[in-house]
């Protein structure tokens, strides 16, 4: 106890002013280590909010950069997407119009084989396969191979047509998203360090699994524009196609229905000239029947008046046999008489010899008078089939009208009309 209540030693005055300079000593060492450490505090600060204003005008200067790419892209689908769908109507324009040509082919392919079916009903050696018949075919085969063409064709379209609202769905979605894009771009752009609506998140710093680079980004963006254009391009040559399939198809669809008409105007001239000459012939034959039945009048009448004189030759001749004794003489008018018997008899043969070669005559004259009358109905049957039945219903083919260039939006012009 007394150990503990002692007096605390006592130190020297060399070293109470030793203890006296080493506090000086660590106190200016710790206030300059701590004016130091104020100092580069303050410079770090500013280097740092220097550095954060820099980080963050860079950022800004990003995003508007960004801002403006996904601008020019979006500018970029838009008029790929303008001109694909104003393409894609002309092309369902075109669709319409091929398929109002394929539905306005039925009409003049019907006729033509209706056609040709009437002229089948052609009777004796008119049922020819003359040049009409051959036209006739040739235009129904044109019109088949018109309407396959324009079938190939409107297939061609559909499926173009198909290609392009694909194009164009890769298109909208695109712009949909950029669309966004730019939206959340642009509210990231507006943010600053006063805006009310900012705070801190968990976990933001990282890359999203899903995100793509930015290359991926321009490939994805220009592979559908150039699947657009290409597209485009594609539909632009299939207008040209088709035009020019509507053009020319019209063009040989007229011409050869031109050509049929003609066959058929020749053929109607032939036959009616056929038609008449026979009637002249027919009408010199009747004239001849008529002239061959007076003739076989005549020569009937001739071996009649024959009777006459061989009846008085015969009566004399059995009359002279009576005469008596000698006197039944073998004179001069014995030998006429029986001369004349025979001249009789000869003229008589030679008068029915004739009166038969008429009367043969006659017959096949008659028979010719018929066979003609016949022909004469077989060309009025061809006339009737040509004329009547074919070219009036020709005449009835309503097909549709061609375009302010006299091409085909789905037929011919008004005045092609056959």
């Amino acid at each position: 106890m007394a150990k503990l209540l002692q007096a605390p030693p006592k130190f020297l005055p060399l070293e109470w002013h030793i203890a006296n300079k080493n506090q000086y000593h660590r106190a200016e060492a710790e206030r300059s280590r701590s004016e130091r450490l104020v100092a580069e505090s303050q410079r770090l600060v500013d280097e740092i909010e220097k550095t954060t204003r820099k980080t963050q005008s860079d950022v800004n200067k990003k995003l508007e950069q960004r801002l403006e790419e996904v601008r020019f892209w979006k500018k970029e689908l838009d008029d790929k997407l303008e001109q694909l769908v104003y393409v894609t109507e002309d092309l369902l324009t075109y669709q319409t119009r091929l398929e109002k040509a394929l539905e306005g082919l039925k009409e003049p392919l019907y006729i033509t084989l209706t056609c040709l079916e009437y002229r089948e009903k052609r009777v004796g050696i008119d049922l020819v396969r003359d040049e009409v018949e051959q036209e006739l075919i040739k235009e129904a085969e044109i019109i088949q191979g018109v309407t396959a063409l324009l079938t190939r064709s409107l297939e061609e379209t559909t499926e173009q047509i198909r290609l392009n609202r694909s194009a164009k769905y890769n298109l909208e979605k695109d712009l949909k998203d950029k669309f966004v894009a730019l939206t959340i771009d642009d509210i990231c752009f507006s943010l600053n360090n006063n805006s009310p609506n900012i705070r801190y998140s968990e976990n933001v710093v990282r890359v999203e699994p899903n995100s793509v680079s930015l290359e991926d980004w321009l490939d994805f963006s220009n592979t559908n524009v150039e699947k657009a254009d290409k597209q485009r391009n594609n539909s632009l040559m299939l207008k040209a196609l088709i035009d020019r399939v509507l053009s020319q198809t019209a063009n040989d669809l007229r011409k050869q229905c031109d050509v049929v008409d003609t066959a058929f105007k020749n053929g109607l001239k032939e036959t009616k000239d056929a038609r008449d000459k026979l009637a002249i012939h027919l009408s010199k034959v009747m004239e001849e029947i008529a002239s061959q039945e007076k003739n076989v009048t005549v020569l009937e009448k001739a071996i009649l008046d024959q009777e006459g004189p061989a009846k008085v030759a015969h009566t004399r001749l059995e009359t002279r046999t009576c005469r008596p004794n000698v006197e039944l003489c073998r004179d001069g008018p014995q030998y006429r008489l029986i001369k004349e018997v025979h001249e009789i008899n000869h003229n008589v043969a030679r008068l029915k010899e004739t009166l038969a070669q008429a009367q043969v005559e006659l017959k096949g004259l008659n028979r010719r008078q018929l066979a003609l009358q016949e022909e004469i109905q077989v060309k009025e049957n061809t006339i009737y089939i040509d004329e009547v039945l074919c070219m009036n219903t020709r005449k009835s083919i309503l097909l549709p009208e061609g375009d302010e260039h006299g091409e085909w939006a789905g037929g011919l012009r008004p005045d092609a009309v056959c």
